[in-house]
């Protein structure tokens, strides 16, 4: 039975995963002094399948892409063996292999599921299964490249979503010359993360840019002109009737887990694959984590979380090798070695005091956008963090300092002694020490509540 652990995934999770496991086991590999026994005795190989051509990259980076700044190669992460451009399509649990769309079947003692996430595409009028030319999603470096592809100075651009990708995507937009308009939903931009105050010095920021923003503007369809397979964007209805014509579209509606492989394999899944404190899905042999994985009833969507979901897997499955017979090294195409000692059938964990575990992630939201693109408008860079809760209850106290002069904007909530949330918009000198303070969750010091926006 193959001892082999298999990352179905090459995102932010995943090659995180495979890095993790090479770098800690790189002394074994090269015969170092002080390798661990079990280490240096034998290996296991993992196997990296990703179904973008690219290599693994920063997605987080990709506005900078997209806005001209970096190139594509700039952002790529740390080389990580992969087998790009191939999609796994059948789990086959009971004979443990995982059978992928180029006819190979790969076989595995572990499973780890860092499929990610799907960009929601909202149900409006025109919009089926083939995307009309013109109108693109924002969540791969391919979305970003056919986005940067089809921008000039000029082009009309309409971004649905005022969301973090929504946020990004129109400022990128503006940079690059475009004349864009932003239409949101709710109330106010990025409302999941900033409260009203903040969000509308975000809102006067993009707007210094050149962007038009709607808000509580609901859209109803597309108007596309008629060609091969959808046709061709050429507006975005509004309910009121209105139209805003449309070179380029930019669906930025949210993100969903991507479950399908974890449902059809009969794996838990509710809003995500549900796993456990070692991450542990309901099928001991198969491990999830990042944007797909559903811990404590939360999904995060975050790349924070993912890389720590990454790390603790790396350390469950390092001690897990370390802990039982080696079997001879192999390697391949997309894989790389590592100890193995898995008991038949895959390296599995047995729970102990001393195992790491996920406990759940204190998440912080950043956004940073720095200098100016094509267009010289004058706004500065856009740097703004957001984390815990930022809507205080009736007893909190509630500390805020805003400058609309220079765009700046900071609020902090406090429970009791505890720091429970905050937003900082603008100059982020006080983030760090915000930030560990409440990662912390230790008692605040009896200082005044304002000590708290330390350099305001």
């Amino acid at each position: 039975m193959s001892k082999d652990i298999v990352v179905i995934g090459g995102g932010t999770a995943g090659a995180r995963l495979a890095r993790q496991l090479t770098r800690q086991t790189a002394p074994a590999a090269t015969g170092a002094p002080g390798a661990p026994e079990a280490a240096s005795s034998a290996a296991v190989t993992v196997t990296v399948i990703g179904e973008e051509e690219h290599a693994p990259y920063n997605r987080v980076l990709l506005a900078e892409v997209l806005a001209g700044r970096y190139g594509p190669e700039v952002i790529a992460q740390p080389a990580t063996p992969v087998r790009r451009g191939v999609r796994v399509v059948r789990i086959d649990r009971a004979e443990r292999v995982v059978q992928c769309d180029d006819g190979s079947v790969v076989p595995y003692g572990t499973l780890v599921l860092a499929t990610g996430s799907n960009p929601v595409l909202p149900p409006l009028r025109g919009l089926g299964a083939d995307l009309p030319d013109g109108v693109h999603p924002f969540r791969t470096m391919d979305d970003c490249l056919a986005l940067a592809g089809g921008v000039r100075e000029g082009t009309r651009a309409v971004v649905i979503g005022g969301g973090l990708l929504g946020v990004s995507a129109a400022r990128a937009l503006a940079e690059r010359g475009a004349q864009v308009v932003l239409a949101q939903q709710g109330e106010h931009l990025m409302q999941r993360q900033l409260d009203p105050d903040a969000s509308e010095l975000l809102r006067g920021h993009l707007e210094a840019l050149g962007v038009e923003i709607h808000t509580e503007c609901r859209v109803r369809g597309l108007r596309c002109e008629a060609g091969e397979g959808a046709g061709t964007v050429r507006a975005v209805e509004l309910a009121d009737g209105y139209a805003l014509d449309a070179d380029l579209v930019v669906l930025a509606c949210g993100v969903r887990p991507r479950v399908g492989l974890a449902q059809a394999a009969g794996l838990e899944v509710r809003q995500g694959i549900v796993v456990d404190d070692e991450l542990r899905t309901s099928d001991p042999h198969i491990r999830a984590i990042g944007d797909c994985a559903e811990h404590n009833g939360r999904v995060y969507g975050l790349a924070g979380p993912a890389l720590e979901q990454a790390d603790i897997l790396a350390d469950l499955l390092l001690s897990a090798s370390r802990a039982t017979a080696l079997d001879a090294p192999r390697t391949g195409h997309g894989a790389v070695a590592v100890p193995a000692g898995a008991p038949a059938g895959g390296p599995t964990v047995e729970a102990s005091a001393s195992s790491p575990r996920y406990t759940g992630t204190r998440a912080l939201t950043r956004l940073t956008l720095t200098g100016v693109g094509a267009r010289s408008t004058g706004a500065g860079p856009l740097d703004l963090a957001a984390f815990g809760e930022t809507n205080p209850l009736p007893g909190d106290d509630v500390v805020r300092l805003a400058d609309a002069t220079r765009g700046a904007y900071r609020k902090v909530v406090v429970r009791g002694d505890r720091l429970i949330g905050g937003i900082l918009l603008g100059d982020l000198g006080a983030v760090g020490e915000l930030a560990r303070t409440w990662e912390g969750d230790e008692p605040l010091p009896s200082t005044p509540l304002f000590h708290l926006l330390g350099g305001a």
